[in-house]
């Protein structure tokens, strides 16, 4: 029988400000002071991670602590991989974005020859290299893992030999590269970008729905489109940041806060809608950061008010998945 597995993910190497490896417990704590057992009801995996790396010597400054994020993410992309071999369904539970490498390769490396669509809702694009990072932290990174993608032509940084082995490692993971195409790719609410991930979102003609044009068009309109787009891939998997949410209305506890984003109630619908096309295999909550949070711990509570509320989707969907 097909059941929802946990994999929790306490890592916070790949982003600038430390304390999204606290998030996964903070999330927790929200479920208790709501008085839900949500985490008794799944058996859960949790990922060995290298968050003592951060008081060692940088010495890859565009893509730092690489080789340790490789690390994290090989061990997550193998839980993944067998939480899926056993026709389980993943809700994976991290801290900073750069987990998405490794759960996206987890998926592909356990279908290798399926084709795999990807929802990234989010403020931020995450796809940079260390080719064209202005920061050289590896969660603005995963997509370009998996899309396999420098943006030489963006090119602004001059990365060391071991830097470069250690990107050829990651998107390599798994002995498959690319992981998804480019047009399998759609945004839901980023609006924090940089010029080099314009110039790839432009060339590649990647879809962004923003929340205004969600607002405007309506919520529904726009999730049967981006299921009507990824037609032609066999199985998706939701990538939630939680900073795609407003800062403003929701809280700061996060990492990069962005103003003018969703309510955890759009993001609710949104990713339920993506799971009633039965395709969702996986689904990734990061980036809650509560000693970040400016209002408690509201960043947290708003994460778990999302994550029960799919759960019951994910349930009803579990005989239907294309695994």
């Amino acid at each position: 029988m097909k059941e929802i597995k946990i994999i929790k993910n306490r890592s916070d190497i790949g982003a600038g400000t430390r304390g999204a490896d606290m998030g996964i417990d903070a999330v927790e704590i929200a479920a208790i002071n709501a008085g839900s057992d949500f985490f008794n009801q799944f058996d859960y995996v949790d990922i060995e991670t290298e968050n003592d790396s951060i008081y060692q010597k940088n010495i890859t400054p565009y893509a730092k602590r690489i080789n340790k994020v490789y690390s994290v993410s090989y061990r997550l992309s193998e839980a993944v991989k067998v939480m899926l071999k056993e026709q389980n369904f993943p809700l994976v539970l991290s801290g900073d974005h750069s987990s998405a490498l490794g759960t996206i390769a987890g998926i592909k490396t356990a279908f290798p020859d399926k084709r795999i669509g990807v929802v990234w809702i989010d403020a931020h694009a995450d796809i940079h290299s260390p080719y064209t990072s202005p920061s050289g932290n590896i969660h603005g990174m995963p997509l370009a893992v998996c899309l396999n993608e420098d943006n030489l032509d963006c090119q602004v940084n001059q990365i060391t030999n071991e830097t470069k082995t250690n990107w050829e490692a990651l998107k390599k993971m798994g002995d498959i590269s690319p992981k998804i195409l480019h047009s399998d790719l759609v945004y839901f609410g980023v609006r924090d970008t940089e010029e080099p991930e314009d110039y790839l979102i432009k060339k590649h003609n990647i879809k962004n729905y923003t929340v205004a044009e969600v607002r405007y068009r309506g919520l529904d309109v726009c999730v049967k489109e981006t299921i009507e787009k990824l037609a032609n891939c066999d199985m998706i998997y939701i990538s939630f940041d939680v900073d795609s949410m407003d800062c403003d209305l929701i809280s700061k506890g996060t990492g990069t806060p962005v103003s003018k984003g969703f309510d955890q109630f759009e993001i609710i619908d949104i990713i339920n809608g993506l799971i009633q096309s039965n395709k969702v295999v996986c689904v990734e909550a990061v980036e809650v950061n509560p000693t970040l949070d400016n209002k408690g711990n509201a960043m947290a509570e708003a994460c778990f008010e999302v994550l029960n509320a799919i759960t019951s989707q994910i349930k009803n969907s579990l005989n239907s998945l294309p695994v």
